[in-house]
């Protein structure tokens, strides 16, 4: 499938680009950028900014949409990985760090305590800056789910990335309610803490449903909600069936806007870390109320 036009994106390399490779390099983290092919990552690199993956570069699941690397032999979590993402967080001078990871079905805890450590080492480097993490469902885990809560993150999002229709071929170990249970008890266990969750489009969904999955996701709490258009990252990835046009994205806006969220983000290459810093500087920001 031919790509449309509006899909046409170009970006200006720098010499920002540079810096945040050789920050990267150097702290040897890894990004969700990098591994799993994002299409903005030359414009967030050029603005010295990245999104950081934890707990390896390799994952328990098979999601067909994802490029990640899937492997079920895994290994345990390093333990100077914390520091190092807090260095890099210092180095490249975020203000807002936003910090995902695989999926790690093999750890007890799924790696929560892990992603409770790389907040609080954030926190010691880089005391002002807003820490937003994007987990994986730690398989309904209540206490895992508890853990990376109670280190207190600025912004816990939690993507459902489609709708519940196309699970099984989509994300067929997940579970949509588990999902929308997950931000529901972080949002009733942190008032405060601001819970954003995303999806894809083009992947088959219908618009009818796309407006149900925001209807739950308003329900049970969920402040941002973001969608972009599916981009085959490989051949070895589910098709792009639509290539969905910018006003369907605007209508989607202005729907989710109307049925409930604070913020909606909406527009072909709109991910659920793309310009994640504007949750706060248009009037979500919690930390300090």
């Amino acid at each position: 499938m031919i790509k449309p036009s509006w899909l046409a994106k170009r970006t200006s390399l720098n010499y920002q680009t540079d810096f945040t490779r050789k920050a990267l390099a150097d702290t040897h983290v890894s990004t969700v950028c990098r591994e799993a092919r994002c299409p903005n990552m030359g414009e967030c690199f050029s603005n010295r900014v990245a999104t950081f993956m934890i707990l390896g570069d390799a994952c328990s699941r098979t999601c067909g949409f994802c490029a990640v690397e899937k492997s079920r032999k895994l290994p345990p979590p390093d333990a100077t990985e914390p520091e190092r993402v807090a260095e890099a967080s210092s180095i490249l001078g975020l203000s807002h760090v936003v910090v995902t990871s695989v999926t790690r079905d093999d750890l007890e805890d799924g790696g929560a305590f892990h992603f409770a450590r790389t907040i609080k080492a954030i926190r010691s480097s880089l005391p002002s800056a807003s820490v937003e993490v994007l987990t994986p469902d730690f398989g309904g885990n209540v206490l895992a789910i508890d853990t990376v809560t109670d280190a207190g993150p600025d912004v816990y999002n939690h993507n459902v990335e489609t709708v519940p229709e196309l699970y099984a071929t989509v994300r067929p170990k997940a579970d949509f309610s588990c999902s929308t249970g997950l931000l529901e008890h972080v949002k009733k266990r942190a008032p405060f803490v601001v819970t954003k969750s995303g999806i894809m489009l083009g992947l088959g969904e219908t618009l009818e449903q796309v407006t149900e999955v925001m209807r739950r996701l308003v329900d049970v709490g969920c402040d941002v909600f973001t969608a972009g258009q599916y981009l085959r990252p490989k051949l070895a990835n589910l098709p792009v069936t639509e290539y969905v046009r910018p006003e369907v994205f605007d209508m989607i806006k202005e729907l989710g806007e109307t049925i409930g969220f604070k913020k909606v983000f909406a527009g072909p290459y709109v991910r659920s870390s793309y310009h994640a810093g504007e949750v706060f500087v248009e009037g979500l920001r919690k930390r300090e109320t």
